[in-house]
């Protein structure tokens, strides 16, 4: 092994051999074991979320492919259409050609989108072969695929054919510069500034109303007022009429509860055409539905002549120059709004009435509902289950249909009257309809939205609905697959769209557990967004970035480039320096160990940096171990070992590869890691190879092969136990150490997982050796404390204590001599001299001062320990003291404070005596 640590000089090396060796395909052995990728957009890159999910998904899949599984993580991408319609036209305006997404027409710009994914489409799957992900890359999958493309036409089809698809007129969110519908996804919300202006709408009495509106243009398209019925300020209007301002309308007064009578005047106007409330409150009184735009937010020829043509926020300032000119513009008054903007073009999103192609809801969801119910789809952690509930119970009828070109074209075609025929190819519509071809037909322009083709994922990449490719895919095998492992913010959107479309057509659920992550936020909790510019890229993490690039990549493409001052200044001053590069391996302990069940997720690069001081610590212990076993040639078979050491740290690892499963078992990769750290560092690397040192360097053969067999046999089963999180530094390190127990395999990747053996259980050994650990922590903390020279020798004197200390201590005196630097070791029977004390149970340790120290010194340390361990009592007085503590705690909680109380109290009494003998 080389002496440094250098992730760089080999990550890329094992990805290679890795899948070029085929490794991560499934085996064909074993119990099948599958996790789907959630498809990311196809022009996409990591980001930390992703980077998150895709370590733990790589944990599981890589721990299972060791547990013996046949295991599958089926990779690929979604085609993301309204991105890679932004993407391609971008590219297109670059290019400086004069060529626009509408001047190419559809073929050619779907050629140009083919053209862009074969060459720039695939950077996201490189980053993740970056972070170690081992996904089956041979069986990678576009939703744009041709075998996805047919379970998408099919699925269309047949909803269509058992009434569960239907095309309708209904309010939708709007972008008005992509000219499409968009999900609710899609719509990002946050407080602006914004106005609210108070109108008068004339009655014919004479009298007036009052109603505030934030958007007076939507006026043009009001159909009623609204009073709450009980409201008796306005009882006697209702069913009267009010003439619309600035138009020639009048429209009714009706009542609804939907009203808050408290809030402003308590008059409402109704626009149902452009608003979701209104467009519920219209559906309910049967008002008209008027919409006075056009795809691109201009003004209608709904509206009054003078306002069509004008941009929606022209015809604001047109509206409010005219009702005030016309006396009913009351007042205009600061308010802060929640303003809908599209995700991608940061444009204001209208609720927009238009036709589209929908699913029906209401028996989808109720079976979803029930499966989730019943324990057949389990979420993790459970409390999930709650929004999942909530989403389901309010669920509203799918919209699926996007007004863009790169998608699944929706399978129908319309004669000249606007009827629409469903087929999977124009023949099948004609033919299932009895149409000639005498009748001309026309092809639907909308594609499906990316979440239609998505909720099949798990069984259209398995060959369905193709009875060759399910049997090529494993379909029968693999559904339902083990587990999800996606974010809160996509339970409706993805997961609950799966369990649906997945049982509806399959009889099968997509997948047996959901594990919910939480959000991956900054270090002070805050949400990683560009405008914050506090946004990490996980390869800037691996590789390093400057200082310089840093700034360029966090200011460049800002929504707001004003921003960018702010943003630079704040970058400067967090990484002076710039990112240095902690390898992968580094990146993959920190997410694992922050895998907790909570909602968020805080990042702090301090944690990447100890986590490669672990893989460093790892890589040097390895180096100790090589070079204390040269000459020794060992055999891939269970050690047996002859000292205490050995059979402590055989049994410390068996209960740490139990404590490990049981994690995994629970999705509790925080505590599968912690296990795997404290192990590893503490136990191993620092205690065993210190306790393996009298072995070693001493004059009985035996003992010291038997030591060097459990150093290999224990340093090759924890690179295993930690191959899941860290696979790189393991392999690296693992190709080494194997050989050295006659282990030639071709990778760790493939190895068993270190299974616990009963046959190295030992709490006796455990327990002597734990006694040793702590009198030899207790004589170095004095030391310290003392700055007793770590070369110089010291006596050790003994008091108190049972038969079991007499008995450590003959058994260990080679060892304590050695750890503790000892010249010496007696048993007082008498009072004891003046001396830096310790108390291990009822053990005093004790270090005699004459030639040593200042006693005045040693006193203030006494003091100063005395002082901490009577508050250790006072908390335990306090707990034990609460009646509430006591009747509600378990039985071993208290019984375990009792204990910490009894040992501080022996502490106390012991040392104190000790300090009174010092003046």
């Amino acid at each position: 092994m080389e002496k440094s640590f250098e992730p760089s000089t080999f990550e890329t090396k094992w990805y290679a051999h890795w899948e070029t060796t085929g490794c991560f395909k499934p085996s064909g052995k074993g119990q099948p074991y599958t996790i789907m990728l959630p498809p990311p957009n196809v022009t996409g890159t990591l980001h930390m979320g992703h980077a998150f999910q895709h370590t733990l998904m790589d944990a599981l899949v890589r721990y299972h492919r060791m547990k013996g599984y046949d295991t599958l993580w089926q990779v690929g991408a979604d085609h993301a259409g309204i991105a890679t319609e932004m993407v391609v036209s971008r590219n297109l305006a670059l290019e400086g050609k004069g060529e626009t997404r509408d001047s190419l027409g559809r073929d050619k710009f779907i050629e140009k989108v083919w053209a862009w994914k074969q060459e720039s489409g695939d950077t996201i799957a490189r980053q993740m072969r970056r972070m170690g992900a081992s996904g089956d890359w041979s069986r990678e999958r576009f939703t744009m695929d041709d075998g996805l493309s047919k379970a998408v036409v099919e699925t269309f089809v047949r909803l269509h054919e058992e009434g569960l698809i239907y095309r309708g007129q209904r309010l939708v969110n709007w972008d008005p510069v992509l000219k499409t519908a968009i999900s609710d996804l899609e719509v990002v919300s946050e407080e602006e500034d914004g106005k609210l202006w108070s109108i008068r709408y004339p009655l014919a009495d004479g009298n007036d109303l009052v109603v505030a509106t934030t958007r007076p243009e939507t006026m043009l398209g009001d159909t009623a007022l609204m009073v709450h019925p009980e409201d008796e300020r306005y009882s006697h209007l209702v069913g009267k009429t009010v003439k619309l301002p600035l138009s020639d309308r009048e429209i009714p007064v009706i009542a609804d509860d939907y009203v808050d009578r408290e809030f402003g005047t308590g008059v409402v106007k109704v626009t149902p055409a452009h608003d979701f409330n209104d467009y519920a409150v219209g559906q309910r009184h049967g008002l008209p539905m008027i919409n006075i735009l056009t795809p691109d937010a201009a003004i209608n020829d709904n509206a009054p002549e003078k306002y069509r043509g004008l941009d929606r926020y022209a015809a604001r300032k047109a509206v409010l120059a005219d009702l005030e000119a016309a006396g009913l513009l009351v007042e205009e008054k600061k308010h802060k709004l929640q303003v809908p903007r599209g995700d991608r073009t940061g444009q204001v999103i209208e609720p927009y009435l238009t036709d589209q192609w929908f699913v029906k809801m209401d028996s989808l969801a109720a079976r979803g509902l029930e499966l989730v119910e019943n324990g057949d789809v389990r979420f993790v952690p459970e409390n999930w289950i709650n929004t999942y509930r909530h989403w389901m119970g309010n669920i509203q009828d799918w919209c699926i249909s996007r007004q863009l070109w790169w998608g699944h074209r929706i399978p129908a075609w319309y004669d000249a009257a606007g009827k629409a025929y469903v087929g999977r190819d124009e023949a099948e519509a004609r033919a299932r309809n009895g149409l000639g071809d005498d009748v001309a037909l026309t092809r639907d322009s909308d594609v499906l939205e990316t979440w239609f083709s998505s909720s099949l994922w798990s069984h259209s990449t398995l060959g369905w609905p193709d009875a060759g490719d399910m049997e090529k895919y494993g379909y029968a095998k693999r559904l339902p697959t083990s587990v999800l492992v996606t974010g809160f913010d996509i339970i409706f959107f993805w997961v609950a769209r799966m369990i649906m479309m997945t049982d509806h057509f399959t009889g099968e659920v997509p997948f047996k557990d959901v594990y919910i992550t939480g959000l991956v936020r900054d270090k002070d909790g805050q949400k990683m967004s560009k405008s914050k510019g506090n946004v990490l890229d996980p390869i800037d993490l691996i590789d390093g970035i400057s200082l310089d690039d840093l700034v360029a990549k966090r200011t460049s493409g800002l929504m707001k480039p004003t921003d960018a001052p702010k943003i630079e200044k704040a970058t400067r001053k967090e990484f002076p320096d710039g990112i240095p590069a902690f390898g992968a391996d580094a990146l993959r302990f920190t997410f694992a160990s922050l895998a907790t069940h909570g909602r968020d997720i805080k990042f702090d690069l301090a944690r990447c940096e100890g986590y490669k001081n672990f893989c460093n610590k790892l890589w040097n212990a390895a180096r100790f171990t090589l070079m204390n076993c040269e000459d020794f040639v060992g055999a891939d078979s269970a050690p047996e070992p002859t000292t205490d050491a050995e059979r402590w740290i055989l049994h410390r690892f068996n209960e740490t590869l139990r404590e490990v499963e049981k994690a995994y078992a629970d999705y509790r990769f925080d505590l599968a890691s912690q296990a795997l750290y404290e192990f590893a560092w503490n136990e191993f690397c620092d205690w065993f190879l210190e306790l393996a040192k009298p072995a070693l360097h001493g004059d009985k053969g035996a003992a010291a092969d038997s030591t060097r067999h459990t150093l290999l046999f224990v340093l090759e089963g924890l690179l295993r136990a930690l191959h899941p999180v860290i696979p790189f530094v393991t392999e690296e390190i693992w190709h080494s150490v194997a050989p050295k127990l006659g282990i030639t395999a071709d990778t760790i990747s493939t190895q068993a997982w270190p299974e616990a053996n009963p046959a190295f259980d030992a709490p006796g050994a455990a327990a002597d050796i734990e006694w040793l650990k702590a009198a030899v922590t207790q004589l170095r903390s004095i030391r310290s404390q003392m700055n007793i020279a770590p070369s110089k020798t010291v006596p050790l004197l003994l008091q108190d204590g049972d038969a079991t200390d007499r008995a450590r201590t003959q058994r260990y005196a080679a060892a304590l001599t050695f750890l503790a630097r000892l010249e010496s070791i007696a048993w007082l029977d008498g009072d004891a001299p003046a001396a830096a004390a310790a108390v291990l149970g009822d053990l005093k340790l004790l270090i005699p001062l004459e030639g040593l120290i200042d006693l005045g010194a040693e006193r203030a340390r006494l003091d100063k320990e005395l002082k901490r361990i009577a508050g250790e009592i006072a908390k335990c007085e306090a707990k034990l003291g609460n009646a509430t503590f006591v009747q509600n705690a378990p039985a071993a909680v208290v019984d375990t404070e009792r204990g910490r109380l009894a040992d501080w109290a022996r502490q106390h009494a012991g040392l104190q005596a000790q300090r009174s003998k010092l003046g």
